[in-house]
């Protein structure tokens, strides 16, 4: 006879998703089976699995059954949304497109909604807008934290003047050819493969869903895949010596990079959205806001999956800006770091939630964080404020005035050129739809939240690259 071994895995294999049941069959297995044949187990636990009403008055089988039609019966159940949505903060009203707002009030009306707020970047995403903020009682919405889990910028200042970049664009432009990988599908291979304590986190075994990711990860790190995301060289200005920071006043050669979890936070932010819409069936207009509940097994899950792909973001910046750092031979006078699409445990008015942070910056108080433009516009580091009114939030960026189909028929390559030459920006790749008349003016948005954060410096763009077609993240 062969030894009874039963695992997960194997119920996944049979049709079970993950949740109550599956542990509830391992226990009912190994209590009332040991002595079965595996083959036949299977065959009867697939039964119960097909028609789990003809097992509820089992007495071996019954608790798997009632796990069966538990949840099927939750998944069945329409949730209503509250009939009026709440008010939410805006800031920079006037230039923010009307499907952000008619998807924050969408938002505002889930029955686990505690409060919200638009930053002045906002424009219309999937389920939360681009540049929303929602504070969830006890639920994590995988639409509401985004594709590109832990998506993030970061910026390193070195002890290297502007003249000097000036004089030596050449090799700044090599290196950062030379260290930067770009495009979906894309990293690194070979000799230049990326290394870091990141791929021996435990998580990575946390499930078999994360375990098979682990290969992807490893290929793409130190990578910034596609869209909107760049590595970037630039002379950042500060007016006034920080104290905190330890800079003096004036100009210094920076690196900036925007990416986020590459091929591993996308296929996370895809499986657990399409489970979360199994479990939490909203009317059709709030689908992409389903949630999970943090007392589900699925709800865990994600948060690990979450957490773990945002350390892994912050790992791929790491890399990109240690192996520029060692290419030029500057001295780090300090490394900033912020992410957004992420969901954080916060306190809003005393009471504990979970914050969503879907392309809006944490402006906590003295929480610093970086606010670029465009290609050719300033980006900005900032110090939160601490402002309650936009949950300790500010914007993520400039934000998009133009779709990226709309801004590939509108603007020309001609068009996009001439703008590059009187900024002085060289650009190694991006397709038009990151042009930068593509994006809102970041000067304006800046001054709509003033109250949300203070200017510490100013970044110029100067090399910017980009993925050479635009693409999106695989």
């Amino acid at each position: 006879m062969n030894t009874l071994k039963i695992t997960g895995e194997d119920l996944i294999e049979l049709g079970y998703t993950q949740g109550k049941a599956i542990g509830t069959a391992i226990r009912v297995i190994e209590e009332n089976f040991k002595n079965t044949e595996r083959e036949e187990v299977l065959a009867i636990i697939l039964k119960v699995f097909q028609y789990p009403e003809s097992f509820l008055d089992d007495t071996v089988l019954a608790p798997i059954a009632n796990d069966l039609v538990e949840r099927q019966n939750a998944i069945n159940a329409e949730i209503t949304l509250n009939e009026n949505a709440d008010a939410f903060a805006i800031y920079g009203k006037d230039n923010i497109e009307q499907g952000a707002f008619d998807q924050m009030k969408v938002a505002m009306k889930l029955p686990v909604t505690v409060a919200g707020a638009l930053m002045p970047d906002a424009h219309q995403g999937y389920g939360l807008p681009i540049g929303g903020v929602l504070a969830a009682n006890n639920a994590v919405i995988p639409y509401g934290v985004g594709v590109d889990i832990g998506c993030r910028m970061a910026l390193s200042v070195y002890d290297i003047s502007e003249s000097y970049f000036l004089e030596n664009e050449s090799k700044f432009k090599r290196e950062l050819i030379a260290w930067t990988k770009f495009g979906a599908g894309n990293g690194w291979d070979g000799k230049n493969k990326a290394e870091h304590a990141i791929l021996d986190n435990a998580n990575f075994n946390a499930t078999p869903f994360i375990k098979n990711l682990h290969a992807k990860a490893v290929h793409q790190l130190g990578s910034s895949g596609g869209g909107n995301h760049f590595v970037e060289w630039g002379i950042i200005e500060f007016e006034k010596e920080d104290v905190a920071l330890n800079i003096p006043k004036g100009k210094y050669v920076a690196l900036l990079s925007h990416s986020g979890s590459r091929g591993f936070g996308a296929t996370v932010a895809g499986h657990y959205t399409k489970l979360a819409k199994e479990l939490c069936n909203l009317p059709q207009e709030a689908k992409n806001l389903a949630y999970l509940s943090l007392d589900s097994a699925e709800g865990q899950e994600y948060w690990l999956a979450m957490n773990l792909a945002g350390d892994y973001a912050s790992a791929c910046h790491e890399v990109i800006h240690n192996r520029l750092t060692h290419a030029i031979g500057g001295n780090l006078l300090a490394r900033v770091e912020n992410h957004h699409n992420f969901a954080w445990k916060e306190k809003y008015n005393g009471q504990d939630v979970i914050v969503h942070r879907k392309g809006a910056t944490p402006a906590g108080k003295d929480v610093l964080g970086i606010i670029p433009g465009s290609m050719t516009a300033p980006g900005f580091l900032v110090r939160g404020k601490g402002e309650e009114n936009s949950i300790n939030s500010a914007s993520h960026g400039a934000g998009r005035l133009m779709s990226r189909t709309a801004a590939i028929k509108s603007i020309s390559k001609s068009e996009m050129q001439k703008i590059l030459k009187d900024n002085g920006v060289t650009l190694i790749g991006a397709g038009l739809d990151e042009a930068p008349m593509a994006y809102k003016d970041i000067n304006m948005v800046m001054a709509a939240q003033s109250d949300l954060v203070d200017v510490l410096a100013k970044f110029t763009p100067k090399i910017v690259r980009m993925a050479d077609d635009g693409s999106r993240e695989d």
